[in-house]
Protein backbone atom coordinates (compact mmCIF):
# COMPACT_ATOMS: atom_id res chain seq x y z
CA UNK A 1 0.00 0.00 0.00
CA UNK A 2 1.47 3.35 -1.03
CA UNK A 3 1.50 6.54 1.03
CA UNK A 4 -1.47 8.04 -0.83
CA UNK A 5 -3.67 5.04 0.01
CA UNK A 6 -2.66 5.21 3.67
CA UNK A 7 -3.55 8.90 3.88
CA UNK A 8 -6.93 8.33 2.20
CA UNK A 9 -7.71 5.47 4.59
CA UNK A 10 -6.73 7.56 7.61
CA UNK A 11 -8.87 10.47 6.46
CA UNK A 12 -11.79 8.10 5.90
CA UNK A 13 -11.46 6.77 9.46
CA UNK A 14 -11.30 10.30 10.85
CA UNK A 15 -14.36 11.30 8.84
CA UNK A 16 -16.26 8.25 10.10
CA UNK A 17 -15.32 9.11 13.69
CA UNK A 18 -16.52 12.68 13.30
CA UNK A 19 -19.78 11.49 11.73
CA UNK A 20 -20.35 9.04 14.58
CA UNK A 21 -19.88 11.84 17.10
CA UNK A 22 -22.45 14.08 15.37
CA UNK A 23 -25.97 13.96 16.82
CA UNK A 24 -29.08 15.54 15.33
CA UNK A 25 -31.71 16.39 17.92
CA UNK A 26 -34.92 18.34 18.33
CA UNK A 27 -36.27 19.71 21.58
CA UNK A 28 -38.25 16.53 22.34
CA UNK A 29 -35.31 14.15 21.86
CA UNK A 30 -33.14 16.55 23.85
CA UNK A 31 -35.56 16.36 26.78
CA UNK A 32 -35.79 12.56 26.51
CA UNK A 33 -32.00 12.22 26.65
CA UNK A 34 -31.80 14.64 29.58
CA UNK A 35 -34.44 12.71 31.53
CA UNK A 36 -32.63 9.43 30.84
CA UNK A 37 -29.20 10.61 31.97
CA UNK A 38 -29.75 13.19 34.73
CA UNK A 39 -28.02 12.06 37.93
CA UNK A 40 -30.34 13.99 40.21
CA UNK A 41 -33.36 12.37 38.60
CA UNK A 42 -31.88 8.90 39.14
CA UNK A 43 -31.31 9.73 42.80
CA UNK A 44 -34.93 10.93 43.07
CA UNK A 45 -36.16 7.65 41.53
CA UNK A 46 -34.12 5.71 44.09
CA UNK A 47 -35.56 7.89 46.85
CA UNK A 48 -39.09 6.88 45.78
CA UNK A 49 -38.08 3.22 45.87
CA UNK A 50 -36.56 3.69 49.34
CA UNK A 51 -39.71 5.42 50.60
CA UNK A 52 -41.84 2.52 49.38
CA UNK A 53 -39.53 0.07 51.12
CA UNK A 54 -39.84 2.09 54.33
CA UNK A 55 -43.62 1.93 53.97
CA UNK A 56 -43.40 -1.84 53.66
CA UNK A 57 -41.20 -1.98 56.77
CA UNK A 58 -43.71 0.10 58.73
CA UNK A 59 -46.56 -2.25 57.78
CA UNK A 60 -44.75 -5.23 59.30
CA UNK A 61 -45.32 -3.73 62.76
CA UNK A 62 -48.98 -4.80 62.49
CA UNK A 63 -48.04 -8.49 62.30
CA UNK A 64 -46.65 -10.91 64.90
CA UNK A 65 -42.93 -11.14 65.38
CA UNK A 66 -41.57 -14.70 65.27
CA UNK A 67 -38.19 -15.45 66.80
CA UNK A 68 -36.30 -18.60 67.57
CA UNK A 69 -33.35 -19.46 69.75
CA UNK A 70 -31.12 -22.47 70.33
CA UNK A 71 -28.41 -23.01 72.93
CA UNK A 72 -26.05 -25.86 73.75
CA UNK A 73 -24.02 -26.13 76.94
CA UNK A 74 -21.15 -28.25 78.15
CA UNK A 75 -19.89 -27.69 81.69
CA UNK A 76 -16.76 -29.25 83.14
CA UNK A 77 -16.20 -30.70 85.68
CA UNK A 78 -19.40 -32.36 86.79
CA UNK A 79 -21.20 -30.81 89.76
CA UNK A 80 -21.27 -32.87 92.97
CA UNK A 81 -23.95 -32.13 95.55
CA UNK A 82 -25.61 -34.22 98.29
CA UNK A 83 -24.24 -37.46 96.94
CA UNK A 84 -25.44 -36.80 93.39
CA UNK A 85 -23.63 -35.79 90.24
CA UNK A 86 -25.03 -33.30 87.74
CA UNK A 87 -23.51 -33.79 84.30
CA UNK A 88 -24.03 -31.04 81.74
CA UNK A 89 -22.50 -32.21 78.51
CA UNK A 90 -24.22 -31.35 75.25
CA UNK A 91 -27.22 -29.91 77.03
CA UNK A 92 -29.57 -28.29 74.53
CA UNK A 93 -32.27 -25.69 74.86
CA UNK A 94 -34.39 -24.38 71.97
CA UNK A 95 -37.50 -22.30 71.66
CA UNK A 96 -39.83 -20.37 69.38
CA UNK A 97 -41.50 -17.15 70.51
CA UNK A 98 -44.37 -15.16 69.03
CA UNK A 99 -44.87 -11.55 70.08
CA UNK A 100 -47.94 -9.57 69.03
CA UNK A 101 -48.45 -5.91 69.91
CA UNK A 102 -52.10 -5.27 70.77
CA UNK A 103 -51.97 -1.55 71.49
CA UNK A 104 -48.93 0.72 71.27
CA UNK A 105 -50.54 4.04 71.97
CA UNK A 106 -51.24 4.61 68.28
CA UNK A 107 -47.55 4.65 67.38
CA UNK A 108 -47.84 1.87 64.79
CA UNK A 109 -50.72 3.61 63.01
CA UNK A 110 -48.89 6.94 63.07
CA UNK A 111 -45.70 5.35 61.78
CA UNK A 112 -47.57 3.81 58.84
CA UNK A 113 -49.21 7.12 58.00
CA UNK A 114 -45.80 8.80 58.17
CA UNK A 115 -44.38 6.21 55.80
CA UNK A 116 -47.25 6.81 53.37
CA UNK A 117 -46.61 10.55 53.52
CA UNK A 118 -42.95 9.82 52.87
CA UNK A 119 -43.85 8.02 49.64
CA UNK A 120 -46.02 10.93 48.51
CA UNK A 121 -43.24 13.41 49.31
CA UNK A 122 -40.65 11.36 47.43
CA UNK A 123 -42.92 11.16 44.38
CA UNK A 124 -43.50 14.92 44.45
CA UNK A 125 -39.76 15.48 44.82
CA UNK A 126 -39.27 13.30 41.75
CA UNK A 127 -41.85 15.35 39.84
CA UNK A 128 -40.14 18.56 40.93
CA UNK A 129 -36.76 17.33 39.74
CA UNK A 130 -38.27 16.09 36.48
CA UNK A 131 -39.75 19.51 35.76
CA UNK A 132 -36.43 21.20 36.48
CA UNK A 133 -34.60 18.83 34.12
CA UNK A 134 -37.16 19.49 31.36
CA UNK A 135 -36.86 23.25 31.86
CA UNK A 136 -33.06 23.12 31.81
CA UNK A 137 -33.01 20.92 28.71
CA UNK A 138 -35.43 23.12 26.77
CA UNK A 139 -33.65 26.32 27.80
CA UNK A 140 -30.25 24.90 26.85
CA UNK A 141 -31.57 23.65 23.51
CA UNK A 142 -33.23 26.91 22.49
CA UNK A 143 -30.24 28.93 23.66
CA UNK A 144 -28.01 26.79 21.45
CA UNK A 145 -30.39 27.25 18.49
CA UNK A 146 -30.40 31.01 19.09
CA UNK A 147 -26.61 31.25 19.25
CA UNK A 148 -26.28 29.22 16.03
CA UNK A 149 -28.76 31.61 14.42
CA UNK A 150 -26.55 34.47 15.57
CA UNK A 151 -23.53 32.75 14.02
CA UNK A 152 -25.36 32.54 10.69
CA UNK A 153 -26.46 36.15 11.07
CA UNK A 154 -22.88 37.28 11.73
CA UNK A 155 -21.66 35.33 8.71
CA UNK A 156 -24.32 37.01 6.58
CA UNK A 157 -23.29 40.35 8.05
CA UNK A 158 -19.64 39.61 7.23
CA UNK A 159 -20.65 38.66 3.67
CA UNK A 160 -22.36 42.05 3.33
CA UNK A 161 -19.25 43.80 4.62
CA UNK A 162 -17.05 41.75 2.27
CA UNK A 163 -19.21 42.75 -0.69
CA UNK A 164 -19.08 46.40 0.30
CA UNK A 165 -15.33 46.09 0.87
CA UNK A 166 -14.79 44.67 -2.62
CA UNK A 167 -16.80 47.49 -4.16
CA UNK A 168 -14.97 50.09 -2.08
CA UNK A 169 -11.60 48.60 -2.97
CA UNK A 170 -12.49 48.73 -6.65
CA UNK A 171 -13.60 52.35 -6.31
CA UNK A 172 -10.42 53.22 -4.41
CA UNK A 173 -8.21 51.58 -7.05
CA UNK A 174 -10.08 53.58 -9.68
CA UNK A 175 -9.46 56.78 -7.71
CA UNK A 176 -13.15 57.41 -7.14
CA UNK A 177 -12.97 57.54 -3.29
CA UNK A 178 -10.41 58.51 -0.67
CA UNK A 179 -8.30 56.14 1.37
CA UNK A 180 -10.24 57.22 4.44
CA UNK A 181 -13.34 55.44 3.11
CA UNK A 182 -11.33 52.27 2.53
CA UNK A 183 -9.86 52.40 6.04
CA UNK A 184 -13.32 52.91 7.51
CA UNK A 185 -14.75 49.76 5.93
CA UNK A 186 -11.58 47.77 6.73
CA UNK A 187 -12.01 48.71 10.39
CA UNK A 188 -15.66 47.67 10.31
CA UNK A 189 -14.71 44.39 8.59
CA UNK A 190 -12.15 43.58 11.29
CA UNK A 191 -14.68 44.38 13.98
CA UNK A 192 -17.27 42.06 12.45
CA UNK A 193 -14.71 39.24 12.15
CA UNK A 194 -13.89 39.68 15.83
CA UNK A 195 -17.57 39.59 16.77
CA UNK A 196 -18.06 36.48 14.64
CA UNK A 197 -15.26 34.75 16.52
CA UNK A 198 -16.88 35.66 19.83
CA UNK A 199 -20.25 34.33 18.73
CA UNK A 200 -18.72 31.09 17.42
CA UNK A 201 -16.93 30.61 20.73
CA UNK A 202 -20.21 31.22 22.54
CA UNK A 203 -21.91 28.64 20.32
CA UNK A 204 -19.25 26.09 21.23
CA UNK A 205 -19.76 26.77 24.94
CA UNK A 206 -23.53 26.39 24.51
CA UNK A 207 -22.95 23.12 22.64
CA UNK A 208 -20.83 21.73 25.48
CA UNK A 209 -23.45 22.84 28.01
CA UNK A 210 -26.15 21.07 25.99
CA UNK A 211 -23.94 17.96 25.79
CA UNK A 212 -23.74 17.95 29.58
CA UNK A 213 -27.52 18.29 29.92
CA UNK A 214 -28.06 15.42 27.45
CA UNK A 215 -25.38 13.20 28.98
CA UNK A 216 -23.14 13.27 25.89
CA UNK A 217 -19.39 13.63 25.60
CA UNK A 218 -18.25 17.28 25.47
CA UNK A 219 -16.74 16.88 22.01
CA UNK A 220 -20.00 15.61 20.48
CA UNK A 221 -21.26 17.82 17.67
CA UNK A 222 -24.95 18.58 18.02
CA UNK A 223 -27.00 19.51 14.99
CA UNK A 224 -30.34 21.02 16.09
CA UNK A 225 -33.36 20.21 13.94
CA UNK A 226 -34.63 23.79 14.34
CA UNK A 227 -33.07 26.71 12.50
CA UNK A 228 -34.92 29.35 14.50
CA UNK A 229 -36.83 29.63 17.77
CA UNK A 230 -40.61 29.15 17.42
CA UNK A 231 -42.80 30.83 20.01
CA UNK A 232 -45.70 29.00 21.67
CA UNK A 233 -47.47 31.19 24.22
CA UNK A 234 -49.86 29.39 26.63
CA UNK A 235 -53.49 30.11 25.75
CA UNK A 236 -54.74 31.38 29.12
CA UNK A 237 -51.98 32.73 31.35
CA UNK A 238 -54.37 33.48 34.22
CA UNK A 239 -55.66 29.91 34.38
CA UNK A 240 -53.38 28.34 36.96
CA UNK A 241 -53.69 26.53 40.27
CA UNK A 242 -51.05 26.52 43.00
CA UNK A 243 -52.16 23.02 43.99
CA UNK A 244 -50.57 21.69 40.80
CA UNK A 245 -47.07 22.66 41.92
CA UNK A 246 -45.01 19.88 43.53
CA UNK A 247 -43.68 22.42 46.02
CA UNK A 248 -47.23 22.92 47.33
CA UNK A 249 -47.72 19.19 47.73
CA UNK A 250 -44.38 18.90 49.54
CA UNK A 251 -45.27 21.66 51.99
CA UNK A 252 -48.71 20.15 52.63
CA UNK A 253 -47.10 16.76 53.18
CA UNK A 254 -44.78 18.34 55.73
CA UNK A 255 -47.77 19.67 57.69
CA UNK A 256 -49.42 16.24 57.69
CA UNK A 257 -46.14 14.61 58.72
CA UNK A 258 -45.78 16.99 61.65
CA UNK A 259 -49.30 16.06 62.78
CA UNK A 260 -48.36 12.40 62.81
CA UNK A 261 -45.25 13.29 64.77
CA UNK A 262 -47.59 14.66 67.44
CA UNK A 263 -49.32 11.28 67.55
CA UNK A 264 -45.97 9.51 67.73
CA UNK A 265 -44.89 11.69 70.65
CA UNK A 266 -48.20 11.20 72.47
CA UNK A 267 -47.94 7.43 72.00
CA UNK A 268 -44.77 7.35 74.12
CA UNK A 269 -46.89 8.30 77.14
CA UNK A 270 -49.87 6.01 76.58
CA UNK A 271 -50.34 2.39 77.74
CA UNK A 272 -48.70 -0.39 75.76
CA UNK A 273 -50.36 -3.81 75.60
CA UNK A 274 -48.79 -6.94 74.15
CA UNK A 275 -49.08 -10.71 74.23
CA UNK A 276 -46.46 -13.40 73.83
CA UNK A 277 -46.58 -17.14 73.30
CA UNK A 278 -43.68 -19.55 73.23
CA UNK A 279 -42.71 -23.17 72.89
CA UNK A 280 -39.44 -24.54 74.26
CA UNK A 281 -37.56 -27.82 74.42
CA UNK A 282 -34.60 -28.91 76.55
CA UNK A 283 -32.71 -32.12 77.15
CA UNK A 284 -29.52 -34.08 77.82
CA UNK A 285 -29.37 -33.05 81.48
CA UNK A 286 -27.99 -36.11 83.29
CA UNK A 287 -28.23 -36.71 87.01
CA UNK A 288 -26.31 -39.63 88.60
CA UNK A 289 -26.13 -40.86 92.21
CA UNK A 290 -27.27 -43.48 94.71
CA UNK A 291 -30.80 -44.08 95.94
CA UNK A 292 -31.97 -46.28 98.81
CA UNK A 293 -33.90 -49.33 97.72
CA UNK A 294 -36.78 -51.14 99.50
CA UNK A 295 -34.32 -53.42 101.19
CA UNK A 296 -32.46 -50.51 102.71
CA UNK A 297 -29.46 -50.83 100.45
CA UNK A 298 -28.19 -48.04 98.15
CA UNK A 299 -28.20 -48.61 94.42
CA UNK A 300 -26.68 -46.40 91.65
CA UNK A 301 -29.07 -44.58 89.29
CA UNK A 302 -28.82 -42.32 86.22
CA UNK A 303 -31.54 -40.00 84.93
CA UNK A 304 -31.61 -38.08 81.60
CA UNK A 305 -33.92 -35.10 81.90
CA UNK A 306 -35.64 -33.63 78.85
CA UNK A 307 -38.96 -32.08 77.96
CA UNK A 308 -41.03 -29.51 76.08
CA UNK A 309 -43.43 -26.83 77.17
CA UNK A 310 -45.67 -23.92 76.22
CA UNK A 311 -45.74 -20.48 77.75
CA UNK A 312 -48.20 -17.60 77.44
CA UNK A 313 -47.80 -14.06 78.67
CA UNK A 314 -49.67 -10.77 78.48
CA UNK A 315 -48.12 -7.48 79.48
CA UNK A 316 -49.41 -3.98 80.09
CA UNK A 317 -47.11 -1.01 80.59
CA UNK A 318 -48.70 2.22 81.81
CA UNK A 319 -46.66 5.43 82.20
CA UNK A 320 -47.90 7.09 85.37
CA UNK A 321 -45.98 10.26 86.11
CA UNK A 322 -42.74 11.87 84.97
CA UNK A 323 -43.15 15.47 86.04
CA UNK A 324 -45.02 16.66 82.95
CA UNK A 325 -42.50 15.38 80.39
CA UNK A 326 -45.17 13.99 78.07
CA UNK A 327 -47.31 17.14 78.08
CA UNK A 328 -44.31 19.31 77.25
CA UNK A 329 -43.15 17.06 74.43
CA UNK A 330 -46.63 16.96 72.88
CA UNK A 331 -46.89 20.76 73.06
CA UNK A 332 -43.47 21.02 71.43
CA UNK A 333 -44.62 18.74 68.59
CA UNK A 334 -47.80 20.79 68.14
CA UNK A 335 -45.70 23.93 67.74
CA UNK A 336 -43.84 22.13 64.94
CA UNK A 337 -47.21 21.67 63.23
CA UNK A 338 -47.95 25.37 63.61
CA UNK A 339 -44.53 26.26 62.19
CA UNK A 340 -45.16 24.01 59.20
CA UNK A 341 -48.50 25.75 58.57
CA UNK A 342 -46.84 29.16 58.75
CA UNK A 343 -44.17 28.02 56.29
CA UNK A 344 -46.87 26.66 53.96
CA UNK A 345 -48.84 29.93 53.97
CA UNK A 346 -45.72 32.04 53.44
CA UNK A 347 -44.46 29.91 50.58
CA UNK A 348 -47.87 29.90 48.91
CA UNK A 349 -47.68 33.69 48.81
CA UNK A 350 -44.15 33.56 47.41
CA UNK A 351 -45.14 31.01 44.77
CA UNK A 352 -48.06 33.19 43.74
CA UNK A 353 -45.68 36.13 43.33
CA UNK A 354 -43.38 33.89 41.30
CA UNK A 355 -46.24 32.95 38.97
CA UNK A 356 -47.34 36.57 38.60
CA UNK A 357 -43.76 37.47 37.68
CA UNK A 358 -43.68 34.66 35.12
CA UNK A 359 -46.93 35.92 33.58
CA UNK A 360 -45.53 39.45 33.43
CA UNK A 361 -42.36 38.16 31.78
CA UNK A 362 -44.33 36.32 29.10
CA UNK A 363 -46.46 39.35 28.31
CA UNK A 364 -43.49 41.72 28.27
CA UNK A 365 -41.49 39.28 26.18
CA UNK A 366 -44.34 39.02 23.68
CA UNK A 367 -44.44 42.81 23.32
CA UNK A 368 -40.66 42.99 22.91
CA UNK A 369 -40.76 40.29 20.25
CA UNK A 370 -43.39 42.19 18.28
CA UNK A 371 -41.30 45.37 18.52
CA UNK A 372 -38.21 43.44 17.42
CA UNK A 373 -40.08 42.05 14.40
CA UNK A 374 -41.17 45.54 13.34
CA UNK A 375 -37.66 46.90 13.82
CA UNK A 376 -36.22 44.01 11.81
CA UNK A 377 -38.65 44.60 8.96
CA UNK A 378 -37.75 48.27 8.86
CA UNK A 379 -34.02 47.59 9.06
CA UNK A 380 -34.22 45.02 6.25
CA UNK A 381 -36.10 47.47 4.01
CA UNK A 382 -33.73 50.31 4.87
CA UNK A 383 -30.68 48.17 4.09
CA UNK A 384 -32.12 47.04 0.76
CA UNK A 385 -32.80 50.64 -0.26
CA UNK A 386 -29.35 51.83 0.79
CA UNK A 387 -27.58 48.99 -1.03
CA UNK A 388 -29.37 50.03 -4.22
CA UNK A 389 -28.64 53.70 -3.56
CA UNK A 390 -24.98 53.02 -2.75
CA UNK A 391 -24.50 50.95 -5.90
CA UNK A 392 -25.91 53.85 -7.91
CA UNK A 393 -23.53 56.23 -6.17
CA UNK A 394 -26.36 58.17 -4.55
CA UNK A 395 -25.46 57.39 -0.89
CA UNK A 396 -22.14 57.60 0.94
CA UNK A 397 -20.37 54.61 2.46
CA UNK A 398 -21.14 55.74 6.00
CA UNK A 399 -24.88 55.47 5.36
CA UNK A 400 -24.45 51.93 4.06
CA UNK A 401 -22.36 50.92 7.07
CA UNK A 402 -24.93 52.44 9.41
CA UNK A 403 -27.74 50.54 7.67
CA UNK A 404 -25.81 47.28 7.90
CA UNK A 405 -25.13 47.91 11.59
CA UNK A 406 -28.81 48.65 12.16
CA UNK A 407 -29.75 45.41 10.36
CA UNK A 408 -27.27 43.48 12.51
CA UNK A 409 -28.58 45.00 15.74
CA UNK A 410 -32.23 44.43 14.79
CA UNK A 411 -31.59 40.83 13.76
CA UNK A 412 -29.70 40.16 16.98
CA UNK A 413 -32.50 41.71 19.04
CA UNK A 414 -35.07 39.60 17.19
CA UNK A 415 -33.20 36.38 17.94
CA UNK A 416 -32.76 37.32 21.59
CA UNK A 417 -36.41 38.37 21.99
CA UNK A 418 -37.72 35.12 20.47
CA UNK A 419 -35.38 33.01 22.58
CA UNK A 420 -36.12 34.86 25.79
CA UNK A 421 -39.87 34.62 25.22
CA UNK A 422 -39.59 30.87 24.61
CA UNK A 423 -37.62 30.49 27.85
CA UNK A 424 -40.18 32.65 29.67
CA UNK A 425 -42.95 30.34 28.44
CA UNK A 426 -41.05 27.27 29.65
CA UNK A 427 -40.51 28.90 33.03
CA UNK A 428 -44.22 29.81 33.23
CA UNK A 429 -45.17 26.18 32.62
CA UNK A 430 -42.70 25.07 35.29
CA UNK A 431 -43.84 27.47 38.02
CA UNK A 432 -47.50 26.59 37.36
CA UNK A 433 -46.72 22.87 37.70
CA UNK A 434 -47.65 21.96 34.13
CA UNK A 435 -44.25 21.23 32.58
CA UNK A 436 -44.71 17.50 32.00
CA UNK A 437 -43.37 15.13 29.37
Amino acid sequence: MNLKSIIIAALSCMSSTVMMMAVTVNVDSCVVRALATDAGLKVAVNAVAQAKLNRGVARTAYFPNFSGSATTLTSLPDTEAMGMTLRLRGVYMAGINLTQPVFAGGKIIAANKLAGIGVEAAEEQLRLRRMQVIADAESSYWTYVAVLAKVEMMRSYLAQIDTAYSQTRTSFDAGMITRNDLLRIEARRSQVKYQLGQVENGADLCRMSLCHVMGLEPDTYIEPADADVPVEIPADLENYNLEMRPETALLQADVRAKRQQVNMTRADFLPVVGIQAGWSAYGNIKTMGYAQGPDGNYYPFSQNTKGTGWSFMASVSVPLWHWGEGIRKVKHAKLDVENARITLDDNLKLMNIEIRQAISNVRTGSELLESARIAMSQARLNLSNLITSYNLGMSPLTDLLDAQSQWHTSYSNLIEAATQLRIYCVEYMRVTGRLER
